[in-house]
C-alpha cells in the first residue's frame, strides 16, 4: 500500500509526520529520516488496529447505523 504522508518541521525543531488518508496517524522525529521511518510503523499499527476493530464488528449493524464490511470483486 501506498500513502501520502506530510513531513512538516515545527517551531522547536522537530520533523512531524501526518497520513492525511488515516486519521489520527502522525508522529515525529528528529530528522527527516527518523520521522519517515517512524510514520511506517505509525501506519502499521494504525492498519493493524483498524483491522482489529472491523473484526470486533462483524455482528448486523442496528437500524440507523452503518457499518463497513470487505468484499471480493473478481474483475
Amino acid at each position: 500500500m501506498k500513502f501520502d504522508v506530510v513531513i512538516e518541521q515545527d517551531e522547536s525543531g522537530y520533523y512531524v509526520a501526518e497520513v492525511p488518508a488515516l486519521p489520527g496517524c502522525f508522529t515525529q522525529g528528529n530528522t527527516v529520516e527518523e520521522a519517515t521511518a517512524n510514520i511506517k510503523e505509525a501506519i502499521e499499527g494504525w492498519l493493524e488496529v483498524m483491522n482489529e476493530k472491523s473484526l470486533d464488528n462483524k455482528s448486523q449493524p442496528k437500524q440507523g447505523h452503518s457499518s463497513v464490511k470487505r468484499i471480493q470483486v473478481n474483475v
